[in-house]
């Protein structure tokens, strides 16, 4: 059940991040499209109780095989569940480093990856076949 309404959250939150404007091509940097669910707490048919972390959604378009706005910059806290979203006009492989995560992404379509930022530091993502940064995530 507790899934179930997780799910739920995340859809909506990925249909309100979606619903941003365009960003503005000239510049370098960008702050992301974020959704930050707060913790929840859900109780078991068998009356055991569960608390989940929040989460935080970061939303990245591609087009023209760079990031709109430049590189998105986001901090997060330790032990926050992270979903990268990136939308791509072109294929290639979607990578975070530090935490050795990749997806690839098809062009004209959208990828995700989720994760617990359970790992202090500074991390890069990357459109891994043009050594292209798109990302910049400070988990403290």
């Amino acid at each position: 059940m507790r899934y179930l309404i997780l799910l739920a959250l995340s859809s909506s939150a990925l249909a309100l991040a979606g619903c941003g404007g365009g960003g503005n091509d000239a510049a370098t940097t960008t702050e992301p499209t974020t959704t930050t669910a707060q913790a929840m707490t859900t109780t078991t048919s068998t009356g055991s109780t569960t608390t989940e972390a929040a989460a935080k959604t970061i939303t990245i378009d591609v087009k023209g095989g760079k990031p709109v706005g430049g590189i998105t910059h986001a901090s997060v806290a330790k032990g926050e569940t992270v979903t990268l979203v990136v939308h791509s006009d072109v294929a290639d492989e979607v990578h975070v480093h530090g935490y050795d995560l990749h997806k690839d992404v098809e062009a004209g379509d959208t990828v995700r990856i989720r994760f617990v930022a359970d790992i202090a530091g500074v991390f890069e993502a990357e459109l891994e076949s043009r050594s292209l940064q798109i990302l910049e995530l400070t988990v403290k």
